[in-house]
């Protein structure tokens, strides 16, 4: 019987094994399928690479600006896919992740089919064999959602997206969250006609207005038709080689046509494989397992990590609550954990990402605060590569001057968060971010633009510690504009 035995082999799963094994407990892994987890073989990772392709499509649509010369390129959708298998085994062997636990000296048991509890400490396997367990940490992930309808079956999804045959001529995507506007953008660039098609009065609905707004306006700019305030997907008919999609939007119905449908409305967790019930972990709607904030679940001796918590969705938060549920697997405690600082996004054209609150959640939390909103059009970097398009928005608390959040729209957005991201860890108030000597010409020397802004909004100027208070601000800034 081992210590620990962890169900699941993505990023929060052999975060949890690894961990609980350097604690010194013995640990078994169980993967039904393929090591990595959806990240590596299904989502970012071969996302990702689309994402890159389409970004080299857009960036040749300006070559005759900076005089290169030569005809267009066009996409070979069947070559990319090829790129982005090989792009996923790469990934493996550079992870080398069996090999890796092993080296630890845990027990693998990858490729098994699914697994399920038989009783509170057995696990039966796919392959027709058990593994015993004294405790247990969940990290089987999620799956992407279908909507049940009739014809739904002629809809795909992103996991879809790798078996396809070539590029369709129209897509409609119903969805816009994250998954959905990634896929609305990616096949927009390769040159399809897209829709979005989402419930919500806005896509992207859990972002801060000012992203959504702007993404919804790129969006528009490269031909990306937004439906948005749907009364719900009623069917899917087939029709002359193409598909019909059936919906409500203000109470009336109304229909399109387009060669592919996609559904990007959802992740639920997989917890309908592993027969919860035998064991009495409790789940909740959506199909997610119920934790407290030590991750335990109803089970005291099971615990759970990742997207199957449904809590933060994403790899940086897996592998932390990886880490905890295994800390608390083996030494035990009260040690809670919440998702505070997660700097996320997403590689749309343009990126959009995000830290922190959003504004209407700050004013409704009822802090005083400031905001900057800095255009990329006054950054010198904007201009030199021509990507003026999208803004910085920084939210500061007035009394304490602690960063309380950035939302930014533009180039390399995803990356330039981090900046934020990091200031607030490390518990900077806005003068001292204000005070770092960014790289120039660089796209995250707008987070400093930004960070003076505010200062010069409270009557403040960044200053050397040795000067003692700040003093007043002229409003000094070397990547002035006129907009300004």
């Amino acid at each position: 019987m081992f210590e620990v035995v962890v169900i699941g082999g993505g990023p929060s799963g052999v975060t949890a094994a690894l961990r609980a094994r350097e604690l010194g407990a013995t640990v078994a892994l169980i993967e039904s399928e393929h090591m990595g987890g959806v990240c590596t073989n299904d989502g970012c990772v071969p996302t990702r690479v689309l994402a890159r392709a389409a970004r080299l499509v857009r960036d040749a649509e300006q070559f005759a600006d900076y005089g290169i010369e030569g005809e267009a390129p066009a996409v070979n959708f069947v070559r990319l896919l090829s790129r982005t298998e090989d792009v996923v085994h790469k990934v493996h062997r550079k992870k080398q992740l069996r090999a890796h636990l092993e080296a630890a000296d845990v027990r693998v048991f990858d490729e098994i089919g699914e697994a399920r509890f038989l009783d509170s400490h057995t696990i039966a396997l796919g392959n027709g064999s058990n593994v015993q367990g004294e405790k247990f940490i969940l990290c089987v992930g999620g799956h992407a959602r279908r909507i049940p309808l009739p014809g739904g079956e002629h809809a795909l999804t992103h996991s879809d997206v790798w078996t396809m045959q070539g590029l369709p001529e129209s897509v409609a995507v119903v969805g816009g969250a994250a998954t959905g506007c990634q896929l609305a953008s990616v096949f927009a660039a390769f040159g399809s006609r897209v829709r979005l098609l989402e419930v919500s009065p806005r896509i992207l609905a859990a972002e801060d207005e000012a992203v959504s707004e702007g993404i919804a306006e790129a969006f528009g700019r490269r031909g990306i038709e937004i439906v948005t305030g749907i009364g719900g997907i009623e069917k899917i008919e087939k029709e002359n080689g193409h598909l019909r999609l059936f919906y409500a939007k203000n109470d009336k119905a109304e229909t399109l046509a387009a060669e592919t449908i996609m559904f990007a409305v959802g992740w639920p967790g997989n917890v309908e494989r592993l027969n919860l019930e035998a064991v009495g972990v409790e789940t909740r709607r959506g199909g997610y397992v119920l934790v407290d904030d030590s991750l335990r679940t109803s089970a005291p001796h099971i615990f759970a990590a990742g997207d199957i918590t449904g809590r933060m969705m994403l790899v940086q938060s897996a592998t932390n609550e990886g880490n905890l549920a295994a800390e608390q697997t083996v030494l035990g405690g009260e040690h809670g954990y919440r998702h505070t600082i997660v700097p996320h996004g997403s590689f749309t054209d343009p990126e959009y990402a995000s830290v922190g609150p959003t504004e209407n959640r700050v004013r409704s939390e009822g802090h005083d605060y400031a905001v900057a909103v800095v255009p990329y059009a006054e950054l010198d970097r904007g201009v030199v590569d021509g990507h003026t398009e999208g803004f910085c928005k920084l939210l500061v608390d007035r009394p304490s001057r602690r960063i309380l959040g950035a939302h930014i729209v533009g180039e390399q957005a995803v990356e330039v968060v981090q900046i934020v991201a990091t200031a607030m860890r490390a518990g900077m108030p806005v003068e001292q971010l204000a005070d770092v000597e960014f790289a120039y010409p660089t796209f995250t020397a707008i987070v400093g633009i930004a960070a003076r802004r505010i200062l010069r909004e409270l009557g403040l100027v960044a200053v050397s510690p040795r000067w003692g208070i700040p003093e007043r601000t002229l409003g000094a800034e070397w990547e002035h504009s006129d907009l300004d």
